[in-house]
């Protein structure tokens, strides 16, 4: 097998090295022309990518083209899509896996790119779309006759934040009736909450969890089967499980119905699975789970075009690329005008930094420049009114990628000097861009804006199930082309465990104290004492 370049090892490397010492000056006169906004725009799946507020020139972009060209970008993007193990740290023990989440979307031609894991979705999907017709047709009720209106989405991490996001997303396509709740943190008032919120007689509980063993999941997993028990209720004809075949909770006595995931499918990328699926169609409905799925894969597809301008996915990852290894930006704003993504960037937090937070390569060797970018987010216009301070005038450079959308989701607008709320969500969004780009020159320093702030545009037409597939998989496919140009494993997630271990230490240690034990860790004890969890 080839031995895969990052960006520091190719030719073109060095070449724009000397062209990130004198970048596009975006604050120029004559920069930002009618017809570089028309020429610097690329389309896909229904999202217009506008980048004409980077600090690029078409020099830049030959250069990124090459670099994408000589890393190999696509070549490994297809590889991972047909099955190759791209999960793995040469020479060293690690997973060893396949990474085939795009085929929980691959559903919609007759020759999927890798047919057994498509398999896989697809018989998945028949048995989502079985339960979810026994719900419609009652079929499917509780112990008293009565239909299923609530449910309880309870996971963590990649089980959570990508199928809360989507969830939100979309809330205006939801069935009418139905509602869905999340549990993620340990924390005991997380659940307590959402307890008091619901009607556990009509409620199912989807419980997530590909090992069977996630500690924070079966912790609240236990809490709400405890108040199911004390209602007189029997949780086993109320819970779901969406696990890997044969772990702990694949157990037909504990849960009503169970749903797959499999190893080549990471927690962060695995929205378009059963992780959220089976929430998504609990909500939604079975028809638009299938739109959901055909954005994203759409998008995939866009994913393995060649050539860069034509590829949302890998312009949007070279531009990143661009940013963070070239021009030193050590951040990245996601910054959604639409209130409906309110959690989106939370999503992109775990995706993005669990899977390029790395400090070694491929090979277990140290890597020689800053890998994956601090991304953070909130929605606009709220934000403008929080930290733009900082994006515009302040010392440390942001990039920042908008994302917005022509018309609103439910059109219930109404027009208020002259132009509507949607009107003035867009305008904003324009003028933020083009705000930050320009700058503004003024003789009193306080109100002198220095521009050269780079930012792009996603805008759509409407945010629709379509569109929402198509978005995540675009920013998973931006996050796979950064992690192979820098030559990482964007798949495992190793500075996770540490914690998880510790904190297993630390349990056990309360545990002896409780018992009347000191323990044999001076530092663990230590900190018990300090947290006052010792106090007696």
């Amino acid at each position: 097998m080839d031995r895969w370049q990052a960006l520091t090892d190719v030719p073109v490397y060095q070449h724009l090295v000397g062209l990130a010492q004198q970048p596009f000056d975006l604050a120029s006169p004559e920069a930002l022309s009618l017809a570089r906004i028309r020429q610097y725009c690329c389309s896909a799946a229904g999202i217009d990518l506008l980048y004409a507020m980077q600090r690029v020139n078409d020099e830049v972009l030959d250069g990124l083209q090459q670099l994408a060209d000589q890393c190999k970008l696509i070549e490994q993007f297809r590889q991972m899509r047909r099955g190759a193990v791209m999960n793995r740290i040469h020479g060293f023990p690690s997973e060893e896996r396949q990474v085939l989440h795009t085929a929980c979307r691959d559903l919609f031609t007759e020759s999927p790119v890798e047919p057994n894991a498509s398999g896989q979705a697809r018989s998945e999907i028949a048995r989502l779309k079985a339960f979810l017709d026994d719900l419609d047709d009652g079929t499917l009720v509780n112990a008293q006759g009565h239909p299923f209106d609530t449910m309880i989405h309870v996971g963590i991490g990649g089980s959570d934040l990508g199928p809360r996001s989507v969830y939100e997303a979309l809330r205006v396509y939801g069935r009418p009736g139905r509602q869905v709740f999340f549990v993620s943190n340990v924390d005991p008032d997380d659940a307590a909450v959402v307890l008091r919120r619901v009607n556990l007689a009509t409620t199912l509980v989807n419980v997530v969890s590909k090992s069977g063993t996630t500690l924070e999941t079966l912790t609240n997993e236990a809490l709400i089967r405890r108040a199911y028990t004390a209602q007189g209720l029997d949780p086993a004809r109320h819970c779901l499980a969406v696990t890997g075949e044969g772990s702990p909770m694949d157990n037909p006595t504990r849960y009503l119905r169970s749903f797959y995931m499999f190893d080549s499918i990471g927690g962060r990328y695995s929205s378009t699975s059963m992780v959220g699926v089976v929430m998504l169609g609990f909500a939604l409905g079975f028809e638009w789970v299938q739109e959901f799925l055909e954005g994203a894969s759409s998008m995939d597809e866009t994913a393995e075009e060649p050539e860069m301008r034509r590829n949302l996915p890998l312009l949007l990852a070279m531009l990143g690329i661009w940013n963070h290894s070239f021009l030193g930006a050590s951040t990245v704003a996601v910054l959604s005008y639409s209130q409906a993504l309110h959690r989106f960037a939370a999503h992109l937090q775990q995706c993005d930094m669990e899977s390029n937070g790395k400090s070694v390569s491929r090979y277990g060797e140290s890597v020689h420049l800053k890998t994956g970018p601090i991304l953070w987010g909130e929605p606009g216009t709220n934000g403008q009114h929080a930290f733009y301070q900082l994006l515009h005038q302040g010392t440390e450079i942001v990039p920042v990628e908008f994302i917005g959308f022509r018309q609103s989701q439910y059109e219930e607008d109404l027009e208020i000097e002259g132009s509507t709320s949607q009107q003035k969500l867009v305008a904003n969004l324009l003028a933020q861009s083009l705000a930050m780009a320009r700058g503004q020159e003024n003789e009193n320093p306080n109100k002198k804006f220095p521009g050269n702030r780079p930012n792009l545009i996603l805008l759509a037409d409407r945010l629709t199930p379509k569109i929402m597939g198509a978005l995540l998989a675009l920013y998973e496919a931006k996050i796979v082309f950064q992690g192979f140009c820098w030559n990482i494993n964007s798949f495992d997630q190793e500075g996770v465990q540490l914690g998880k271990v510790l904190a297993s230490r630390v349990l056990a240690l309360m545990q002896e104290v409780q018992k009347g034990s000191e323990g044999d860790s001076a530092v663990e004890m230590a900190l018990l004492r300090i947290s006052r969890m010792t106090v007696k």
